[in-house]
């Protein structure tokens, strides 16, 4: 066990359902016959977590995700099976569990904490952090029943990690708040992963799954229908959600056999069926012309509110950097966006010594951290091979926002050679944060907008006399 953090042998629930209250009662006064009908939510569940792995755990509503959790983290004892852990176990899962409603936010962080556990000294060492994390003000001293779902979350977090554990379960709560303190939470999972801690993940967004976690297990009626590639079980999951219902059970066996397996591009059918497409004559009948946006015109803002929740900075090394901000092309500030225009990233640099063979770097992430793009302008080609102390450089990066409606974040940083060794002199993570606005309409999907302009031809036999209206996406037929 010394390598695992999360073992589960045969794990199954099994919870009785009553039709009437009255039934339950009669079965605890009058044993012998049962008046329950037995519900198994989960079934034969074998799974080993190595220490440092993060695990995504995926599945439609009632596939057993949360009963599993709650197994795993001691709230609810299998049925059927044995289940070992190693190491602290810190939890959020369902929304406000393990805080008493009456008590304060204060009252609750030493509570929790200790149902986690701390010890009251410890509590009293971390208050602080824990409070400056959660950020909710003047509420920290008020009954938590009176919070919104996003209060909840934030105190609930900020007690989780501050409990500083081996193995963290996060059950959706993530979903909820905004868009900097989810970054803020993401951030510290990195941090946590990174230190070694074990990370249980449930989440129904699939891009996150894929980003964050290195290994994934689909769940669908309690049981374990695939354990492998967060990409292919992601994959699988979306088919099956959007299975038709009669083909449900025989995509479930087909799923069950990719255990262990490569699946191949095309089943066998699949290509037949590409086949069969690209060997008919079409006849085209029309083409829409190229789609222009449309819409009332947005403009570029700037909102003071929108400021990353955290930033990290490294131990300057003989530069400083400052005023990270975005700006429009003729320098007015701006952070919230419009997609397809150009914008420049600027910052200054302070050199404290003399450098050589200087380089500047930008980053745009997601809110969950996922790296998106950025660039590196390296001095030596601009014949500033050496900069002398007390020089100021004004560093600027043009760019086409080619990203879709959310929150990004951007990092900043200048590295260099000073006394013989080439690294970082200033880097700040998280250094400022902008949303690109969203558009009446588009046709762009994802995270990028790749530009795409989308046509479509019908042709006699499959479509005939179909058009699709320009700017919109409904049918009309002529």
């Amino acid at each position: 066990m010394n390598d695992v953090a999360i073992a589960l042998n045969g794990v199954s629930k099994c919870f009785q359902r009553y039709e009437q209250p009255a039934d339950r009662l009669k079965d605890l006064l009058l044993p012998g016959r049962s008046r329950s009908n037995p519900f198994w939510a989960l079934r034969d569940i074998s799974l080993e977590v190595p220490r440092g792995q993060t695990l995504g755990i995926i599945g439609r509503n009632g596939s057993g995700k949360s009963t599993l959790l709650q197994i795993i983290v001691g709230t609810l004892m299998p049925s059927q099976g044995a289940v070992r852990t190693n190491g602290r176990i810190s939890a959020l899962l369902e929304l406000g569990s393990g805080f008493d409603p009456e008590f304060t936010g204060r009252q609750n962080i030493f509570f929790n904490g200790q149902m986690l556990g701390l010890s009251r000294a410890e509590l009293e060492e971390r208050f602080d952090e824990i409070a400056a994390f959660a950020d909710i003000g003047e509420f920290l001293e008020r009954p938590v029943k009176t919070y919104s779902s996003g209060m909840f979350v934030r105190l609930a977090f900020a007690v989780a990690i501050h409990t500083q554990p081996d193995i963290l379960v996060v059950d959706e709560a993530l979903s909820v708040g905004d868009e900097a303190f989810q970054r803020k939470c993401y951030a510290r999972i990195h941090a946590i992963r990174d230190g070694g801690g074990t990370i249980l993940f449930v989440s129904h967004g699939a891009s996150t799954v894929v980003e964050l976690c290195d290994r994934a297990v689909l769940l669908d009626g309690g049981e374990m229908l695939l354990d492998g590639n967060p990409k292919l079980v992601v994959d699988k999951y979306q088919k099956l959600i959007y299975a038709p219902p009669g083909r449900v059970e025989e995509l479930r066996g087909e799923i069950r056999r990719l255990n262990g397996a490569e699946p191949a591009m095309f089943s066998h059918k699949e290509l037949t069926i590409v086949e069969s497409m690209a060997s008919e004559p079409m006849q085209p009948v029309m083409a829409r012309t190229p789609w222009v946006k449309g819409g009332p015109k947005l403009t570029p803002s700037f909102d003071p509110d929108l400021k990353p929740p955290t930033m990290t900075t490294y131990a300057s090394r003989g530069a400083q950097l400052a005023e990270p901000q975005i700006t429009t092309l003729k320098g007015k500030p701006v952070n919230c966006l419009i997609g397809r225009e150009e914008y420049l990233y600027t910052y200054t640099v302070r050199f404290e010594r003399e450098v050589s063979q200087v380089r500047f770097g930008m980053l745009i992430k997601t809110i969950s951290g996922l790296e998106l793009g950025g660039a590196s302008l390296e001095g030596r080609r601009l014949g500033i091979d050496r900069v002398p102390a007390g020089t100021v450089a004004k560093v600027k990066f043009r760019f086409k926002c080619l990203l879709n409606p959310d929150a990004y974040f951007l990092n900043a940083g200048v590295s260099g050679t000073v006394d013989g060794v080439f690294g970082y002199l200033d880097r700040w993570i998280d250094a400022a944060m902008f949303k690109v606005q969203a558009e009446e309409f588009t046709w762009a999907s994802g995270m990028v907008d790749l530009m795409v302009d989308p046509d479509a031809t019908f042709y006699d036999g499959v479509a005939d006399g179909l058009v699709i209206e320009q700017g919109t996406s409904s049918l009309e037929t002529r």
